[in-house]
């Protein structure tokens, strides 16, 4: 019962910051963060789970009570996790406290409403990446837009409604979407599932149960179920084209909010396309992998050359998590061990970097009130710090070695050169390694701009260190970022147990 547990005690938390006197919300949603916390390290320290939950492995701290029967197919209370799960609660909780701690120095209204929501996004998260039935999964899913709408809407900047907007509308049509294209599965299943527990339904689809539904036959139905899935993730991951509602997001919206969106809401969207689309229908993936991996490489390109034109730094950064989430498609459509496992490993990655990235930016944007890089430069001599930590960031996003981001590309590039799924996957990849170089000039760039050369600020504000509550979150996610480059096996070795069960049928190495 820990994961019923560890939602709980978070929703709990959220309505005791709700009520709690706003001068003294910040701390106390801090705090009470912390149990999520501690359950999640709990959780990892006590995982012994082998194989894929979805896929008749066994999930650790399972749960399975039945709820209601709607239309012949039960509905149940269907919670656990294995090694691809795990990872991401633990980032999620660990994420959640820093990014609160962040928020002391600019969240000056309305804290205990947003506190509140922070909370209650986090044990919404939280559902999503521990849910092992369809309906239960889907309320999840769709809570989570509830608070990130508001704290964007409400603490965002002068283009926040129609930032909110956006983000919502996209979102939401996504998951129509989605929702549409995984019932239709179930309805082309029939009698073969007798609920809408996600490993049932994997496991029929993969024994090839799958009946066709009105006028499409089977396959056709898998192929239409397959694209409508892709396209409501995609919006969620973002993949290129259907990025646009991310950088307006991430501008608009407080940097607390920005570091839980590109750390923890993205990774959303990629967690569902290796739970749903390539779990449930590697033959389909395989089928489409030309495709699926054009959309990566472009991904990847695209997204650098456009954070290579940006001025504001948060915008920099924005069209960075669409480049790196392109790495995470092209490892999951290569069907390898290392190219899965690193997909699976870069979400934990870049939640960190991106992160670590973002709350830099807003320490910054804190001390100076201004992203443009030709508004500032010579930074570091007054915030010498926080500039040390926001190169060390940025060479972690680089793929500097020995730190988790290097060790994401690699077990990524690794895995798509040996791909047997198609001829052409070493050449995807070679032109997926050439975005490495475009990340490198951006992030240079940007930090030659602002950090180096003679001191010039074209504003009125002082210059100084930011103060200790604003600069240890940054330490504390670049030493998490350091101790995941050096030792990749505290999450890479769960993951490659629960990624190889996939790969059986996959046509994987």
């Amino acid at each position: 019962m820990i994961i019923e547990a560890l939602i709980a005690v978070t929703f709990v938390a959220a309505l005791v910051v709700f009520v709690a006197p706003r001068q003294h919300a910040g701390e106390l949603a801090a705090v009470l963060s912390l149990l999520p916390v501690v359950g999640s390290l709990y959780m990892w320290s006590q995982f012994d789970a082998t194989g894929n939950a979805l896929l008749g492995g066994s999930a650790a701290f399972e749960t399975q009570v039945t709820w209601l029967t709607l239309g012949g197919l039960d509905l149940n209370w269907y919670v656990g996790v294995d090694g691809i799960s795990l990872p991401l609660i633990v980032l999620t909780t660990v994420l959640t406290t820093l990014a609160i701690i962040s928020a002391w120095t600019p969240i000056t209204s309305r804290q205990s409403q947003f506190y509140g929501l922070m909370l209650f996004m986090e044990a919404n998260l939280l559902g999503v990446f521990t849910a092992l039935d369809f309906f239960v999964w889907f309320v999840f899913w769709e809570a989570v837009l509830v608070p990130m709408y508001f704290l964007i809407g409400v603490w965002g900047g002068p283009r926040r409604k129609y930032a909110a907007i956006k983000f919502f509308v996209y979102t939401n049509i996504a998951s129509l979407v989605m929702f549409i294209g995984f019932i239709a599965l179930v309805f082309g299943l029939g009698d073969s599932v007798s609920s809408l527990g996600l490993p049932e339904i994997s496991q029929a689809l993969r024994a090839g149960e799958l009946g066709g539904y009105g006028t499409l036959d089977a396959a056709t139905l898998k192929l239409v179920a397959f694209v409508a899935m892709f396209l409501g993730f995609a919006v969620k991951v973002p993949v290129a084209p259907l990025h646009t509602w991310l950088p307006d997001a991430h501008v608009e919206a407080p940097t607390p909010v920005s570091v839980m969106l590109a750390g923890v809401l993205l990774k959303m969207g990629t967690y569902a396309l290796l739970r749903f689309n390539f779990t449930m229908m590697p033959d389909v993936a395989q089928a489409l992998v030309v495709p699926i991996a054009v959309i990566a490489v472009v991904s990847v390109i695209y997204g650098a050359i456009l954070a290579l034109a940006q001025q504001d730094l948060k915008r920099i950064v924005a069209y960075s998590s669409v480049s790196s989430m392109g790495y995470v498609i092209l490892g999951l459509v290569a069907y390898t061990t290392y190219g899965v496992g690193g997909a699976t490993f870069q979400m934990v990655a870049h939640g960190l970097i991106s992160g670590l990235m973002f709350m830099t930016v807003g320490v910054i944007y804190n001390t100076t009130h201004t992203r443009m890089v030709g508004d500032m430069s010579g930074i570091a001599d007054r915030m010498p710090v926080t500039s040390g930590i926001f190169v060390a960031g940025a060479f972690g996003y680089m793929g500097l070695p020995l730190m988790a981001g290097f060790a994401a590309e690699f077990f990524i590039f690794q895995g798509s050169f040996q791909s047997t799924v198609h001829s052409a996957m070493p050449l995807f990849t070679a032109a997926a390694m050439f975005g490495i170089v475009i990340v490198a000039g951006y992030l240079l760039f940007a930090m030659q701009r602002t950090l180096f050369g003679p001191f010039r600020f074209d504003g009125d504000y002082e210059i100084t260190e930011a103060a200790f509550h604003d600069v240890a979150p940054l330490a504390v996610l670049l030493v998490l970022v350091i101790v995941l480059g050096v030792a990749p096996d505290i999450f890479f070795e769960m993951i490659q147990k629960a990624v190889n069960p996939i790969l059986e049928t996959g046509g994987g190495v």
